[in-house]
């Protein structure tokens, strides 16, 4: 991910997750009105007319949802609303991603025309919107990559960033305005200065058996990649499976991940995924699996 580090240069080890723009969609059919409907593997699996996570994705046989409680992060995710079956994922421009085969779902989500909003700034954003959106505008923070905590509580009462050679701080700038523009502005400043390498910092490692929705598999660097646990279910001999949901780079739109290595799910099922996760444009191993508390 393309971000300005601050004051000094942080070396990091580039890994390798290759947006694989040129790989065709055979996983989808296209109906006579130009919509896309499930092909067989997944048909199960996907209810098209299903607006959120909950509708729209039936657990595997034998599964149940974890239970979510109501007002949750995770209640929140489930029924964030998902944009019409069959819609392309697009870039900050406007233009569709040449590759639009490893998505079940993009989020109906507002990405901005500029290119910032990439992996971990999807995240981050959905976050910060979940406690604006219940009123827990005092815990909206995020990390820069030179460790200045930049709260949404400061910008909202007139203070701006200044970075100088003595290090970064907040400057009294104007008068305390809160709405969507305010907001909005806020993120963006996080988007230009936080990263996969802040949000590593920000985070602690899971065993797989205690995922949860919110939780990152992440591989901290520049670029580096990270993607959200978007749902969880599980059966009665504790075996879990979840979803996946990734922004990318350009920046784009928010979206479910297929799962590339089961022919009839996009569920990742614990009980097959071995020490290594493959996702569908990123590998991560099972210990990369970590938790952040921005909700706390």
């Amino acid at each position: 991910m393309r971000k300005l580090i601050i004051l000094f240069i942080i070396p990091v080890l580039l890994i390798s997750c290759t947006d694989l723009e040129s790989i065709k969609n055979n996983d989808i059919t296209i109906t006579k009105t130009g919509h896309t409907e499930p092909a067989d593997k997944t048909e199960q699996i996907i209810d098209p007319a299903g607006g959120t996570i909950e509708s729209r994705f039936h657990v595997p046989e034998g599964f149940e949802r974890a239970e979510a409680e109501k007002g949750s992060f995770a209640d929140f995710i489930r029924y964030y609303p998902l944009k019409k079956y069959g819609s392309p994922i697009l870039l900050f421009d406007g233009k569709e991603r040449v590759n639009q085969s490893n998505h079940e779902a993009v989020f109906d989500m507002k990405l901005g025309e500029k290119d910032l909003q990439q992996c971990a700034d999807s995240i981050m954003r959905i976050y910060a919107e979940y406690l604006y959106k219940t009123d827990q505008k005092d815990k909206i923070a995020f990390h820069f990559v030179n460790g200045f905590l930049c709260d949404y509580r400061h910008w909202s009462e007139g203070y701006r960033v200044v970075f100088s050679d003595s290090g970064t701080a907040w400057q009294k700038r104007g008068e305390f305005l809160d709405n969507e523009e305010t907001f909005e502005n806020y993120l963006e400043m996080v988007f230009e200065y936080a990263s996969t390498l802040s949000m590593v910092e920000e985070s602690k490692k899971i065993d797989i058996t205690d995922i949860q929705i919110g939780d990152i598999f992440i591989k901290g660097g520049a670029p580096g990649h990270v993607v959200m646990v978007a749902d969880v279910c599980k059966d009665r001999n504790g075996d879990k499976a979840f979803l996946l949901a990734q922004g990318f780079m350009p920046a784009q739109e928010f979206h479910i991940l297929k799962n590339p290595s089961s022919t009839n799910s996009c569920w990742y099922k614990v009980s097959e995924i071995g020490d290594e996760l493959i996702a569908p444009e990123c590998q991560f191993m099972i210990s990369d699996l970590r938790r952040v508390d921005y909700c706390k």
